[in-house]
């Protein structure tokens, strides 16, 4: 039975490391959450360490970048790991080809660069020219829905192209705009008979690299470590942690706000809850309104 809790601070003793999403937890794109900053502060300032765990399909520093302008302080942070992160190695050697095809916005374009700016050995090209295909997002996921790309898509599949999703988030919410993500292009690809690779959440390469920095940390001991994950999205976040084996705390207030009958002053219902829970198929430990 999941457990609905009001604040972290509700949750058991003994998790020294918390695996937080961002997009619905710590921010919604348009301004950090105040109370969610200070909940992760707040665990920090405890001894514990925060691995800001997110689906972005850009490299971590890029994010840092984004997420230091939305007003997340750098105190309630230790290490950030993307999608991104987990995709470019996969990609720079070579998985989807050497010619590749991309899929997403120009701001995306740190995707294809090393840590010092440097381009990897891959090449973008014109679909026709392409090996493979890359997608980090929407050219412009202002406007578009995945059926703008069914040309691309109906191209691809027949040249059997495969296709890398960098991100594998189908939606998220900007302010209270919802808009398609590249996980959303990616099942709209399998859907049509196409091959499509997923690094982020619910997908292992993402946790095996988040171990593998924390291992880095001084002082960090990843065997003595436990660790609870946090996030909104259910079928990313809690399905990943759930798949890992991880303790998981489910945000109501983010994308599932609705199913949930949660507010910002109220929530979620418990009926509404159990039903979510039970069509999902999935029993997070806890659940919660809002990070706080």
């Amino acid at each position: 039975m999941t457990q609905i809790i009001q604040s972290l601070d509700e949750v058991d003793p003994g998790y020294n490391v918390l695996f937080c999403d961002l997009w619905g937890c710590l921010h919604n794109g348009k301004a950090a959450f105040p109370d969610a900053v200070a909940a992760l502060e707040k665990f920090r300032s405890g001894g514990g360490r925060v691995v800001l765990l997110t689906n972005a399909p850009r490299p971590w520093r890029s994010v840092r970048t984004q997420i230091d302008r939305l007003g997340a302080s750098r105190e309630c942070w230790d290490l950030i790991v993307t999608s991104g992160d987990a995709a470019q190695t996969a990609m720079a050697d070579g998985f989807v080809g050497r010619k590749v095809y991309h899929v997403g916005p120009e701001k995306d374009l740190v995707f294809f660069e090393d840590e010092n700016g440097k381009p990897f050995d891959v090449g973008l090209v014109p679909l026709d020219e392409a090996e493979g295909i890359v997608c980090t997002g929407l050219f412009d996921d202002r406007s578009e829905t995945p059926e703008d790309y069914r040309a691309t898509i109906l191209y691809g599949v027949n040249k059997g192209l495969k296709l890398l999703c960098a991100n594998p988030d189908v939606i998220v919410d900007v302010g209270e705009t919802r808009i398609y993500c590249a996980g959303a292009i990616a099942a709209a690809y399998t859907e049509a008979g196409g091959q499509s690779y997923y690094f982020g959440k619910p997908h292992a390469p993402i946790y095996d690299l988040a171990r593998r920095r924390l291992e880095n940390e001084k002082g960090m001991d990843r065997d003595g470590t436990d660790i609870v994950c946090i996030g909104d999205g259910i079928f990313t976040d809690i399905t990943g942690a759930m798949g890992e084996s991880l303790d998981a705390i489910f945000v109501t207030g983010g994308l599932a706000a609705e199913e949930t009958e949660t507010t910002p002053t109220s929530g979620p219902d418990p009926k509404q809850l159990d039903r979510f829970l039970a069509e999902a198929k999935l029993s997070p430990k806890y659940a919660m309104g809002f990070l706080r």
